[in-house]
């Protein structure tokens, strides 16, 4: 009986310490930061399954959305309110494209790259537009140089 509870015990403190070593990214939506205006900050996030992403709003007039193609297999698209704190784990691995709707154009995009992403090709070939395919070039070059 000792034995079965010891076995037990050993099994919890390992899945806890699994949650632990999950990683929280803050992510700024912000109307001016280091690369001009209307962007996230940082807008390129390597992370591991299970870390989370939390998008604060440091500016008004934002929100956080999946951009279709640009999700790995499994993952439900998403999309907050404005003006919301928005938490985002990231449980599978793969590319994850984000943008902000009103602002997409003027380039308000990020990449999370998850473990090792299986759907970059897919994530890849979505057609950007604006100041986003710009923005989205320098994001892939950092998701190569992380590699």
């Amino acid at each position: 009986m000792r034995k079965a509870i010891l076995i037990a015990a050993m099994m919890a403190t390992a899945l806890n310490a699994g949650w632990a070593n999950a990683a929280e990214f803050e992510v700024l939506m912000l109307n001016k930061g280091e690369k001009g205006g209307m962007v996230f900050e940082p807008d390129f996030v390597k992370a591991a399954p299970g870390d989370t992403l939390k998008f604060v709003p440091t500016d008004k007039g934002h929100n956080v959305e999946s951009i279709k193609g640009m999700l790995p297999d499994g993952v439900e698209k998403f999309k907050s309110k404005f003006n919301v704190e928005y938490v985002l784990t990231v449980d599978k691995e793969g590319l994850y494209g984000i943008k902000c709707s009103p602002h997409y154009g003027m380039g308000m995009i990020a990449l999370i790259a998850v473990g090792t992403p299986t759907n970059e090709a897919d994530a890849k070939a979505v057609k950007q537009r604006g100041k986003a395919k710009k923005r989205f070039e320098e994001a892939f070059a950092q998701y190569e140089a992380s590699k």
